[in-house]
């Protein structure tokens, strides 16, 4: 194909690809908005103009969630316009084969699909923790008691007469149960002073109750207290603690396999993070089963309003169970049933299988 063809039809599917995005993040970010609305309608700090900052902290990280249909409605209407303005047509009577189109436009989507991988997304996390800190500042809930860092592992637990903190120097996961060395606990009563201070050598959290061994109580105005053996209720628990640290979505693409490695020597489970890891790996090919999905729809259409219609129909349905079968497989994932590297790819290869087969069938040439 004539480079002045390839570089007039990736025009085309740029500008389009370019409204197509400023119309979903618009709509994205209204109802974003009207959500945030309703969630701090009681917050006395969450003026209009923090919720609208909020709702674009977190346009970036949502508008890739929905960046596959992006790219299913953009290609779909290109295909449109070039076949509405016969000029798909003249290309075709001319000898083009749909194949000498569509590669080129497949190497312009898979070159977007890796820029917003490797760096539209480490942006968007970042966006998306300035938007988790704004929000702990009103009070919207996203506050994460729970941190684990080269530091050690801290823990911070709400009471009813204060709250408790708890810092260990190391911790590890085993058989259901957390292991903690070098265990201080400190508890604080409602006029944020702390009542007393534990300090073990080691401890370990079962069943919302933190047995300590090695004991040192310090009370202020007291004698320190040595027990050899502790028991402190707590509602804690290992499932909670586990889900309450770093959502996958809010770390960077290229922070993710540091995180995950650190995350596993400290005895957690990083499955989710490196199945999140595998789907953006898998995300540029995901791209580009869409665009061809678009094409199975938008070649050979005729000019009539109903064909189209029914087509575009087809489209946005196929799109939907694509969709609805990359969450089976990605929730399967997290969940260990499926392996990560099938849970990840299997959306992309099926639907750039299935489009294949389709284009195949439909297309002689």
């Amino acid at each position: 194909m004539q480079p002045t063809l390839t570089v007039y039809i990736a025009r085309r599917f740029l500008i389009t690809l370019g409204l197509t995005v400023l119309v979903v993040a618009g709509v994205i970010l209204l109802f974003d908005v009207i959500e945030l609305l309703r969630q701090t309608a009681k917050l006395e700090d969450a003026t209009l103009g923090l919720v609208v900052r909020m709702g674009l902290l977190r346009l970036p990280l949502m508008l890739q969630t929905a960046l596959p249909f992006v790219f299913l409605a953009a290609a779909l209407m290109t295909f449109w316009r070039l076949s509405r303005s016969s000029e798909l047509i003249v290309v075709r009577a001319a000898g083009v084969s749909v194949w000498q189109i569509m590669l080129p436009l497949f190497a312009l989507v898979l070159f977007l699909g890796v820029i917003n991988v490797g760096a539209l997304n480490p942006v968007a996390a970042t966006l998306f923790t300035q938007f988790e800190r704004v929000g702990q500042t009103v009070g919207l809930g996203t506050d994460k008691p729970f941190s684990l860092s080269r530091g050690g592992l801290w823990l911070r637990e709400q009471k009813e007469d204060g709250f408790r903190v708890l810092h260990a120097r190391k911790a590890h996961q085993d058989n259901g149960e957390l292991f903690l060395s070098e265990v201080l606990v400190l508890e604080i009563g409602d006029d944020d002073i702390p009542d007393q201070r534990i300090d073990a050598r080691k401890g370990r959290l079962s069943e919302q109750r933190l047995i300590l061994e090695g004991v040192t109580i310090s009370i202020p105005g007291e004698v320190p207290q040595r027990l050899p053996k502790m028991d402190v209720a707590t509602t804690l628990s290992l499932p909670e603690i586990q889900e309450k640290f770093a959502a996958p979505e809010s770390i960077s693409f290229w922070a993710l396999p540091n995180f995950i490695a650190f995350f596993e020597s400290a005895g957690f489970s990083p499955h989710a993070h490196r199945m999140h890891w595998y789907a953006l790996l898998a995300s540029p090919a995901m791209l580009c089963a869409m665009v061809l999905l678009a094409a199975v729809f938008g070649f050979n259409a005729s000019q009539r309003r109903g064909d189209w219609l029914a087509r575009v129909i087809g489209c946005t349905v196929t799109g939907f169970l694509v969709y609805f079968f990359s969450q089976v497989t990605y929730t399967l994932g997290q969940s260990q049933t499926l392996p990560v590297l099938l849970a990840a790819w299997s959306p992309a290869l099926v639907a750039g299988l299935l489009g294949l087969a389709l284009l195949f069938h439909l297309e002689d040439g």
